[in-house]
């Protein structure tokens, strides 16, 4: 089994749950992936770690960052800056606040001083619905500098989200689509 493969195993396992569900986007769903439960796994941490890179690994420019909005993006950013540091080629990690700290510095962005100043950077969610989140992060991202190379995703729950990531300007990866990983539209 390659490590697509054991991926979807895992998240079928442990993020797949059907019922109904409101989503952060507001609308309500018949199936719910929480993705957490496999990126805060060792195993789905690493899986997830060594795909995005190989993103990255694969992107037309260098990339010399990656990071994305608190909370989903935490464990993604975090396992591939490891990867990228096992494969030899390090590379920083970065979160975006959802709020400005209210305190000290006031950052949005944490981990900005290990970045490369006006450097590409790649951008990770765990799902994505609308896109809202990722283009909330990227006007973030670029009013602190920073260019935006890359846009990913584990699932792409296929409602809208990679289209209104396009129209901007920004084409989206994704390991799956909600149709590769449940098989359903």
């Amino acid at each position: 089994m390659n490590e697509r493969q054991r991926l979807q195993e895992l998240l079928l396992q442990k993020s797949y749950r059907q019922g109904t569900f409101t989503l952060t986007s507001g609308k309500t769903s018949d199936f719910y992936i929480d993705c957490k439960q496999t990126t805060l796994d060792a195993e789905g941490s690493y899986l997830c770690g060594r795909l995005l890179f190989e993103l990255i690994r694969n992107h037309s420019e260098p990339i010399t960052g990656v990071g994305g909005m608190t909370l989903g993006a935490d464990p993604l950013v975090t396992a591939v800056s490891l990867v990228s540091y096992l494969e030899k080629a390090p590379l920083p990690a970065f979160i975006v606040r959802k709020e400005a700290k209210g305190h000290g510095t006031g950052n949005f962005l944490e981990g900005k001083s290990n970045l490369v100043k006006g450097g590409l950077v790649a951008l990770f969610e765990d799902v994505v619905t609308t896109g809202g989140t990722l283009l909330k992060v990227i006007e973030r991202v670029e009013n602190e500098g920073f260019k935006v190379g890359l846009v990913a995703t584990i699932v792409d729950r296929q409602e809208g989200g990679a289209e209104a990531l396009a129209a901007k300007g920004y084409p989206l990866k994704a390991i799956f689509t909600r149709e590769q990983l449940i098989g359903k539209v």
